[in-house]
């Protein structure tokens, strides 16, 4: 039976055409009513089609000429890319997807090693052929220089129209090998990915290596040590629909009943929990959130709505992590942990779409490591009695402890591929350096086109990078990066003094080294944005008790004198008297209310 099974992804950069094509394998092996199919059948989300993008991935069992065709459609996006790669640990085979107007780009390449670390067979396709732009020479050389295969491997195609769809999926049965493994032995099967389901509890998406999945089970999840019953077990058409059994090799679903998908995590390995197996399949690691940020309500009323909606989307999300957080001056919200900003970004639209709320997002930030010498370990330990050890991992400005009681700080690393026309090899490098990215190589994929490998601080590139990025590249210029390690660096908090009051929700975290050109903007931005009141409002940046940057705001003026219509000056003076010293007492005591508009204009600074 195994024999006439083929799993297979698709793998490209985004925009390349891969959920085209999907939809046209849907069409071709009839696996889709004609009066069903729409574009982008196997994207669900309104987001997904609006972006052009697929943020989940999606599994599918076609039948063609006589075989079972298992697709995975995988998410193109660097910050999915684990996801990706425990997709790519559950087939054998992978169609590398480049379009043949923008040819190779930066996912293109990870994605590409991605599938290479797993030893799969990789058959390339150059996709969007009838475009009046194509050059489909210079692609296909790229291709050939890059894996190393002749011009005939090389296959040509349009998604859009369906040409040339046909030959891949002969391609997918000739050269794919068909998948191992007993359907005898003992149940291992890999999760791939996982959703929430109101009524039948979390359903995982998984591959089975070895063994026969059967209903009434009772199954073991070896990474998270939970126990749960197969309700029910199925494959995807692409709708659920229930069988009997799946058998080693292929590709299903298993309706596990569980309330929290944290307890069905994507890379685990579920086994019987009568004749479990002794060691998981390999690759399993937990999801570890790079990027946090501070989500609140505009109106404080709706923090229980926000609690509510944060915990429906965390059901479809393993990858979501968020705690309780307060500002006195934003209020009661959350500190919320994500894979990237695209995530945030998606996870931000979906609480304003989907929920209603309207929101303030406070500026990203990453996760540092802070080594304590004694005396910071012993502070701690007072504040947090769970707190053991030296080590203190902190994700907001305000965690960050006294100078005095910190030995070093380590920030996140990552290593970087920049893919771009050659031309514009000047202008990275000048954006890198001013970023405080290390070079490492310079790759030429063709006479036109380069790849210049960095590591720089993730803290770096997560704001506004990429867009300076295109920016610099009139456009053409596509990012890719993986995480690398912890290094040390010097950074401090920055605090910021709105007359003379420290507002907490404004703190940042900055390089000592550049906390006066970063205090001086914030300032700026500030005095820009805050309403005059009727006495001089002192606007500062402090750094460690040192003020690095200021700024005034100027009172407004009211003019006393209006009422007097002729007399001797002495009255005159004695009102002016009166209100210089009105304006210096409300100065001493008088407090401003800082409006939402200014805080977006500082943290997104």
């Amino acid at each position: 039976m195994a024999q006439r099974i083929r799993n297979f992804s698709i793998i490209a950069h985004i925009d390349h055409g891969k959920s085209t094509l999907a939809d046209r394998f849907l069409e071709i092996t009839g696996t889709v009513n004609k009066r069903e199919m729409r574009d982008q059948l196997l994207d669900q989300m309104d987001l997904e089609r609006e972006r052009g993008i697929t943020i989940k991935l999606k599994p599918v069992r076609m039948q063609y000429q006589g075989y079972e065709l298992n697709l995975i459609d995988t998410p193109g996006h660097v910050d999915f890319a684990y996801e990706v790669s425990r997709s790519l640990a559950a087939v054998e085979g992978a169609i590398l997807l480049v379009d043949a107007s923008q040819g190779i780009e930066a996912q293109t390449l990870a994605n590409l090693y991605l599938a290479l670390e797993q030893d799969l067979v990789i058959i390339p396709v150059i996709n969007k052929i009838d475009l009046p732009n194509a050059d489909v020479e210079r692609v296909r050389n790229d291709l050939i220089k890059l894996i190393g295969c002749s011009a005939d491997d090389i296959l040509l195609a349009s998604a859009k129209t369906g040409k040339g769809v046909d030959a891949i999926l002969e391609r997918v049965i000739r050269n794919v090998p068909p998948p191992t493994g007993d359907p005898d032995a003992i149940l291992q099967i890999l999760i791939f990915d996982s959703f929430y389901d109101e009524y039948r509890g979390v359903v995982a998406y998984g591959r089975v290596f070895n063994g026969t999945a059967k209903k009434g089970q009772i199954l073991h999840f070896m990474g998270t040590n939970c126990h749960s019953e197969a309700l029910d077990i199925g494959m995807l058409k692409p709708a659920l629909v229930s069988i009997d059994e799946l058998h080693a090799g292929e590709i299903g679903y298993i309706t596990t009943g569980l309330k929290k998908v944290h307890d069905c995590r994507v890379g685990d390995t579920i086994t019987h929990e009568q004749f479990p197996a002794q060691h998981p399949l390999p690759g399993y690691r937990m999801l570890k959130p790079m990027v946090f940020a501070g989500i609140y309500t505009k109106e404080g009323d709706d923090y229980g709505k926000l609690r509510e909606a944060i915990g429906k989307i965390a059901l479809n999300d393993a990858a979501l992590q968020y705690e309780p957080d307060h500002s006195e001056a934003l209020g009661f919200g959350f500190r919320c942990g994500f894979l990237g900003v695209l995530h945030l970004e998606i996870f931000q639209e979906r609480l304003k779409r989907e929920h209603k709320l309207n929101l303030v997002v406070t500026a990203p930030s990453v996760a540092y490591r802070l080594a304590l010498n004694e005396g910071g370990a012993h502070a701690q330990q007072r504040r947090d009695k769970s707190f053991h050890g030296n080590e203190l991992v902190i994700t907001s400005p305000l965690s960050l402890p006294d100078r005095s009681q910190i030995e070093a700080v380590l920030e996140p690393w990552v290593s970087a591929d920049v893919v771009a026309p050659s031309q514009y090899i000047g202008n990275i490098m000048k954006l890198v350096q001013e970023r405080r990215g290390l070079y490492r190589t310079t790759e030429y994929l063709d006479d036109a086109k380069v790849v210049l490998h960095y590591e720089i601080p993730l803290a770096s590139i997560l704001v506004d990078f990429y867009d300076t990025l295109k920016g610099v590249t009139a456009g053409y210029a596509s990012l890719n990066y993986d995480f690398l390690d912890y290094r040390s660096c010097k950074v401090a908090r920055l605090d910021i003094l709105v007359a003379e009051d420290l507002v907490e929700a404004l703190a940042t975290i900055v390089y000592e080294d550049e906390a006066y050109r970063v205090g001086r903007k914030v300032v700026d931005n500030l005095k820009a944005v805050l309403p005059r009141q009727m006495f001089e409002v002192k606007v500062q940046a402090s750094l460690g008790g040192k003020i690095v940057a200021a700024a005034r705001v100027p009172a407004m003026r009211k003019d006393v004198t209006a009422k007097l219509y002729g007399g001797d000056v002495t009255r005159k003076r004695k009102l002016l008297e009166k209100q210089k010293k009105g304006k210096q007492r409300m100065k001493r005591m008088g407090k401003v209310d800082i409006p939402q508009e200014a805080f977006l204009a500082v943290l997104r600074r």
